[in-house]
């Protein structure tokens, strides 16, 4: 327990786990994570479709508390954490004229590599759903009518 293989016969230590105890990390802190890794790529948000529009009805709800739950970086986000793997399902939505294979992938290494990064958590998949296409000029009254209701 608190080790798993990196190679044929060859096993190293998980950095959750130690002699002095064991670190576990929350679901909501991965996926917080995976939310932010996969909005670094350029041409990418995620949520897409429904999920964002809910999700920004929501944010200009006053009153609401901002921070709890994620908000918008955890749109469309779902993982699985285990004591040292984690798997996650993403929903995107990409601009028009972006390559979804090359941003998809793209996305994937970026989750990969911060989550494992900052947590010690060994990524097994990241699944990639792209639901829907932005076009530039949508995406500005939508921020600015967000910044309005506010």
């Amino acid at each position: 327990m608190g080790e798993h293989r990196t190679g044929p016969g060859r096993q190293q230590e998980s950095p959750l786990q130690s002699e002095r105890g064991a670190t576990s990390i929350a679901d909501a802190v991965v996926a917080k994570i995976v939310g932010i890794a996969a909005q670094e790529v350029e041409g990418v948000q995620t949520g897409g479709g429904t999920a964002r529009a809910i999700g920004g009805f929501l944010d200009s709800v006053p009153g609401r508390v901002s921070g709890v739950g994620g908000g918008s970086q955890t749109r469309g986000v779902s993982v699985e954490v285990g004591t040292e793997e984690a798997a996650a399902d993403l929903s995107l939505a990409v601009e028009y004229g972006r390559q979804i294979p090359q941003i998809s992938e793209a996305v994937r290494n970026n989750v990969t590599n911060r989550v494992e990064n900052l947590t010690g958590l060994r990524v097994t998949e990241v699944n990639i759903t792209v639901n829907d296409v932005l076009f530039p000029e949508e995406e500005r009254p939508q921020q600015e009518q967000q910044r309005q209701v506010r």
